[in-house]
């Protein structure tokens, strides 16, 4: 496919088929999407690669979170248990954060960037995914659950999985007017 055509035809996919992806095939998509402009070369990415019994641990710990916080729900915690358990796999993305700022925003940039990259690469071989960052991945519980370090920044959870259902393409801003030109004169 065009990559132009594949920038296009790339959609979020929030719904999933019951049928597992290849953790070698993601791990091959990998290789190539870490290969993006970086800050010195720092590499700051790691990634945790979550499937089968092992979505156990995500759900888990969310049950867990959100039990804690809702009174007046008792069944919420148990409704996020088994929406993890319905994601056929679960990439978190990960950054080592810098003290310094210019640098741990060139970083952030590039992780972000591996995602994307990721994202065109799985739905290239008909593999849809989306990128989340839900507050609860900064959690304390969650970050020990699924072994986050300290001095790490969760970028976000991708869910990949077979689309059940593909979204209609949601309409953008024309480029055209949101750039400005300067010309020598």
């Amino acid at each position: 496919m065009e990559l132009a055509q594949l920038l296009r035809q790339r959609r979020s996919v929030h719904s999933f088929e019951d049928r597992p992806v290849s953790p070698e095939q993601v791990t091959q998509w990998l290789e190539a999407a870490v290969w993006v402009p970086n800050y010195h070369m720092t590499q700051p990415w790691r990634f945790i690669l979550t499937y089968g019994e092992g979505r156990r641990k995500i759900a888990s710990a969310l049950r867990q979170l959100k039990e804690a916080g809702s009174e007046k729900n008792s069944d919420i915690g148990q409704r996020f248990y088994d929406k993890i358990m319905a994601i056929p796999m679960i990439l978190t993305v990960l950054m080592k954060e810098d003290p310094r700022l210019t640098v741990r925003e060139e970083d952030y940039a590039s992780t972000c960037c591996i995602i994307h990259n990721l994202s065109l690469l799985a739905w290239e071989q008909g593999i849809g995914m989306v990128w989340e960052t839900y507050g609860w991945l900064h959690d304390d519980l969650f970050r020990e659950a699924v072994g986050i370090r300290p001095g790490e920044k969760a970028v976000g959870n991708l869910h990949i999985g077979y689309p059940g259902k593909i979204p209609a393409a949601r309409p953008r801003i024309p480029a055209s007017q949101l750039i400005t030109i300067y010309d020598q004169a």
